[in-house]
């Protein structure tokens, strides 16, 4: 059999039917150019369906949109990172495809002194700046949080006459709008302030520990690093904590009592009830900000919205507790593998070493928990803010005819619905019927029916000639996309029973599979059971404890599903390309996060 060396070109590769036209719903800077094949033909693009797993809803292409723009900056224009500038994307079949971009060989030597100096301020005085971005962070939440938007009154208040305002209602709505779309710029402005700093001083690391033990395992130098406690993980502490609190006062079988309402008031009505329900209350803030989704889809669901989410878990847990079990992370084992890893290495180190791997890894250390904790920031806390105001925008235009259902509204783009809001503040003053609930209705059933459409179609994992080495870091560490994984891809594996992954947490279990494709089936997930996934997201926590380990299809040794299975002492086999498509539920498997390799038994 002839091996292939390519993958389509998204100029060869057709929309599934129904979905024909779909390039209507995007704007022309995220789709690939019929002008520009030749220049888009010669690069190679992967799938990042680790991040969006998802077809876009036109909407939520601002998530792509401003997080990959600041990525860019960050490496291009703030920091100039010297072997890297941005990653390049585009939307295909709905799906988001990226290539990395390289910084000329010539450009990478003037760069270094450059970054030294930018990159070296933060890191001699990262405390400090760390601080400052919590404040702005938090800052920025409270402007999201203080944003109102109101329908349109019968007449402009009889005050503003009279206080000689000059203004209308309108204005206060599109003003509003404005800087709903502002503040989430700027809030993923600041996501990217640390974050590939946190990266680049790994990969400082990384290179240097490599170029002392050429056949050192990448997990060994990520167990140096691991053990961290960070923010992200304080949700999932939360529900722990609620629910030994309730054991401990005796209210545990009233939780179980009907859905939330029914299961709180009963709580209320217990000896202990009151001190329960103030525990629950105070983790709500911030701590129920927490999606679980990735927060970069509008209906990806917050446990601050939904609270049978955290019940349901805190539930499972008080379930495990009643068994004898122990439902916290084994942070005490993982941070002595850590420092035993770690001084074994060191003690085979020349003198000459040492003080530069200490150096290495201490700035590692200090800066590598941002990786994670911002993500509770960002990620959940403010998008759930966003989503929510976005959502309350909604429904106004829904009162106003303009969609049959208040989420339609995520079917439009966001300049497509700032025209919309021009179409309602005008009609108000005119005195007419808006155009909108003429126009809006059929587009978005079009929408839909081609989004349907999309999500039955998997997104080819890569497009056009890959490189015959993948070698840029950032591609292999985040995102699990090496040479080997891309002939994976393009052939397939020789034993249709063995998949190869990247070896992302240690560890040899087996256990049967439970295949999830989204948030919505994690309550499917049984006691000893082997996750089996796209990609996982951080939120899904509160499930490790009942899972023997998790295999995903794309991912990298610093992708979250990698980080955080490290921190709960799980093994995990990550970038495996076609694990989710490939394993069935009920399936036995082995999986070594040792080795990468996951085995089907039967």
């Amino acid at each position: 059999m002839t091996k292939a060396t390519k993958f389509p070109s998204p100029y060869e590769l057709k929309a599934p039917d129904g979905a024909q036209g779909w390039q209507e719903m995007y704007p022309y800077y995220l789709l690939f150019q019929d002008g520009l094949r030749a220049k888009e033909d010669d690069r190679f693009w992967f799938c990042d369906s680790q991040h969006w797993p998802s077809p876009f809803k036109p909407f939520d292409t601002v998530t792509v949109e401003f997080a990959v723009k600041c990525l860019g900056q960050y490496n291009t224009r703030h920091y100039l990172i010297p072997p890297a500038n941005g990653v390049d994307y585009r939307i295909h079949n709905g799906y988001c495809y990226m290539s990395p971009v390289a910084v000329p060989p010539d450009d990478i030597g003037p760069r270094v002194p450059q970054f030294l100096e930018r990159a070296g301020h933060y890191f001699q005085n990262w405390p400090q700046l760390l601080d400052n971005w919590h404040k702005k962070v938090r800052a920025n939440i409270a402007d999201l949080e203080a944003l109102k938007f109101e329908t349109l009154p019968e007449v402009v208040p009889l005050e503003w006459i009279k206080n000689g305002v000059g203004l209308d209602n309108t204005y206060a709505l599109m003003e509003t709008y404005d800087r709903a779309i502002q503040l989430l710029y700027k809030t993923w402005q600041y996501h990217f302030e640390f974050l590939n700093l946190g990266y680049a001083a790994y990969l400082d690391f990384f290179g240097f520990v490599k170029e002392q033990f050429p056949s050192i395992p990448d997990q060994a130098i990520a167990k140096m690093v691991q053990g961290v406690d960070v923010d992200l993980f304080r949700p999932d502490d939360e529900l722990k904590k609620l629910a030994k609190l309730a054991l401990s006062l005796g209210i545990d079988k009233a939780l179980e009592i009907g859905g939330v309402d029914e299961a709180l008031a009963a709580v209320g009505r217990a000896q202990g009830g009151t001190e329960w329900l103030a525990a629950w209350k105070a983790a709500q803030d911030p701590w129920f900000n927490f999606t679980s989704g990735n927060g970069f889809y509008s209906d990806d669901k917050y446990w601050i919205e939904h609270l049978e989410i955290p019940l349901g878990y805190i539930r499972a847990y008080v379930k495990r507790l009643r068994n004898g079990e122990t439902i916290d992370r084994p942070t005490a084992k993982i941070a002595a593998e850590r420092d035993r890893i770690t001084a074994e290495y060191r003690a085979l180190l020349a003198p000459d070493a040492v003080a530069a791997f200490d150096g290495k890894l201490g700035l590692a250390r200090v800066v590598f928990p941002y990786v994670e904790n911002h993500n509770f920031y960002i990620e959940h806390w403010s998008m759930s803010v966003f989503w929510r105001k976005m959502r309350e925008l909604a429904a106004i235009l829904h009162r106003a005819g303009f969609w049959n259902a208040a989420d339609d509204m995520f079917f439009l783009s966001r300049q497509e619905l700032r025209d919309a809001l021009f179409d309602y503040g005008n009609a108000w003053a005119v005195g007419v019927a808006p155009i909108g609930p003429h126009y809006w209705p059929p587009k978005i059933a079009a929408r839909k029916s081609m989004l349907a459409a999309l999500a039955k179609q998997p997104p080819q994992p890569a497009l056009n000639t890959p490189p015959e080495v993948i070698t840029e870091p950032f591609t292999i560490m985040l995102w699990g996309i090496t040479t080997d994984s891309v002939q994976r891809w393009l052939n397939g594996s020789a034993d249709a029973k063995t998949l190869m992954g990247m070896a992302a947490s240690p560890g040899k279990v087996e256990g049967r599979a439970r295949v999830i494709r989204s948030a919505a089936e994690l309550a499917l997930i049984e006691e000893g059971e082997i996750l089996v996934a796209p990609v996982t997201a951080p939120s899904w926590a509160p499930v490790f404890g009942k899972i023997k380990a998790t295999v995903t299809d794309i991912g990298g040794m610093m992708s979250h599903a990698a980080i955080v299975c490290r921190e709960y002492g799980l093994p995990a086999v990550t970038g495996t390309g076609s694990a989710s498509a490939t394993i069935r539920n009920g399936q036995m498997l082995r999986v070594d996060g040792s080795t990468g390799e996951v085995v089907i038994l039967s």
